[in-house]
C-alpha cells in the first residue's frame, strides 16, 4: 500500500506539534510496531531532542500570548518537519517519490499550522487562560491518537486528518475578526511601551515595572507628539 495516507496524516500532525510526531514515530519504529519508520527517526539522540522540545512546547503552548509567540517561531519549523518526515517515510517505503512526499507533508503541515496559530490568536482575545490549556491538551491528544491510528489504519486516519483540516480552515475564516482584534491589541501594547519609554526620557522619570497605565493621552505623550 502507498505510504501517502501516512505522509498526509503525519504532515497534518506536524503542523500541530512537530516534536510529538517525530517522538511518536521514532518510538513506534524503535519498539517494532511498524516497519514504515526509517532508522534515522529511531536514533536515540533524535528521540531525546524530540522529547525535550516536546516538553518545552507542552509548557509554552498552554500560556496565553506565549503560545502565539511559539507558533510564530515555528512557522518554518513545522512545515519543514512535515516535509522531512514525509520524505523519510517515502524513502523507507519506496512506494512514493521523496520529493512528492516532502511537498505533501510540508504543505499539509503549513496549512494545519495556520489553523493552529489562527485559532490561538482568536482564543487569546479572551483574558482567561483555561481555554488555552484545554485547547493545548486537546491538540496533544488529537496528534497522539491520530498518529497512532495512522500506523495501523492509515487510510481512515488520513480521511479524519483531512476532515479536521477543512473544518479548522473554516473555523479560522469565521474567527478572522477576533484574530484581527488580537493583532491590533498586540500592536497597541507595543506602541504603549514605546511611548512610555519616550515619555520617561522626556520627563527623566525612573523606569516603571509592568504595563504603564494611561501612557496614551498623558501630558508627556502630547509633548512627544
Amino acid at each position: 500500500m502507498s505510504v501517502l495516507p501516512l505522509v498526509f496524516t503525519s504532515g497534518w500532525a506536524s503542523g500541530i506539534n512537530a516534536y510529538a510526531v517525530v517522538l511518536l514515530l521514532g518510538v513506534f519504529g524503535r519498539t517494532g510496531l511498524t516497519d514504515e519508520v526509517p532508522a534515522s527517526l529511531q536514533r536515540t539522540d533524535v528521540l531525546i531532542v524530540a522529547a525535550v522540545l516536546f516538553l518545552c512546547e507542552a509548557v509554552a503552548d498552554k500560556i496565553p500570548y506565549v503560545d502565539s509567540i511559539w507558533d510564530a517561531v515555528h512557522t518554518v519549523v513545522r512545515p519543514v518537519t512535515g516535509a522531512v518526515v514525509g520524505a523519510l517515510l517515502a524513502g523507507q517505503s519506496g512506494s512514493l517519490s521523496d520529493v512528492t512526499a516532502g511537498a505533501i507533508g510540508g504543505s499539509t503541515a503549513l496549512a494545519s499550522h495556520f489553523v493552529k496559530a489562527g485559532t490561538r490568536m482568536a482564543i487569546n482575545t479572551s483574558p482567561e487562560p483555561f481555554t488555552n490549556v484545554a485547547m493545548s491538551i486537546a491538540e496533544d491528544l488529537g496528534v497522539a491518537g491520530l498518529v497512532t491510528f495512522a500506523i495501523f489504519y492509515p487510510v481512515p486516519a488520513a480521511i479524519i486528518a483531512g476532515s479536521l483540516l477543512v473544518v479548522g480552515l473554516a473555523v479560522v475564516f469565521f474567527l478572522w475578526s477576533r484574530i484581527r482584534r488580537f493583532l491590533r491589541r498586540r500592536a497597541q501594547r507595543r506602541e504603549e511601551k514605546r511611548l512610555a519609554a519616550e515619555a520617561r526620557e522626556v520627563t527623566g522619570a525612573p523606569p516603571r515595572r509592568g504595563r504603564p497605565p494611561g501612557v496614551i493621552g498623558s501630558p508627556a505623550w502630547h509633548e512627544l507628539r
